[in-house]
């Protein structure tokens, strides 16, 4: 295996949990079956990936509402709230990200499933955000993993060499999409478990 040279980091889910449930839980009462019932049908996964691929919220929330009327209100709060949908940093990677910058050895970029609407929001909360050589922003580029042209483009874009390279992503659908394409995947679950996961690559920071 070649040495690796860069890592890329997905954002939300690895280094800032992001969950629609902070808001929905409290417009709903506390009830887990009805937040879970409305973020599976209604303000579903799929619908906000859309926006994260660069369809306008303002439309894509006329839209839902047109669907499902009787949830109007909520439907609304969904993009009226969102910065309540920021839970916080997830501590335990940024430090791993600070360790990776002091090592001076790897190139740091970021690849993110982000409307470009939204993301202004968590680049004024998120200091480390400003610590990548660059960010790809999803909706910024109208496209979004796992589809190929994102890849190509983050590697493109940063020049780099994608069998030097490793992606550290919440989500395994997006680990192989970017194996596909000769980019080493971590799968991230928990910051103990990157550090770990790191070494297989013989990345000691």
């Amino acid at each position: 295996m070649s040495k690796i040279d860069t890592i890329i980091f997905d954002l939300g889910g690895v280094l800032i949990d992001w969950n629609p449930e902070y808001v929905f839980l409290d417009v709903f009462n506390n009830n887990k079956e009805k937040t879970k019932w409305f973020l599976d049908n209604i303000c579903t996964s799929d619908w906000n990936e859309n926006q994260d691929a660069g369809y306008p919220i303002a439309q894509a929330t006329e839209d839902r509402v047109a669907l499902f009327p009787e949830y109007e209100k909520e439907i609304r709060l969904f993009y009226g709230r969102w910065p309540d949908m920021l839970g916080g940093a997830i501590v335990g990677t940024v430090d791993i990200l600070k360790k990776c910058i002091a090592s001076n050895d790897y190139k740091l970029v970021a690849l993110t499933n982000w409307s470009a609407e939204t993301f202004p929001i968590a680049l004024k909360r998120f200091e480390f955000l400003q610590w990548f050589e660059g960010i790809l922003v999803s909706g910024e580029e109208k496209t979004r993993k796992p589809f190929k042209d994102i890849y190509t483009l983050t590697l493109e874009r940063f020049n780099i060499s994608a069998e030097k390279s490793v992606f550290i992503d919440d989500n395994l659908r997006n680990i192989e999409a970017a194996k596909t394409l000769g980019i080493h995947g971590i799968h991230f679950e928990t910051p103990e478990k990157l550090l770990h996961q790191l070494k297989t690559f013989n990345i000691n920071i």
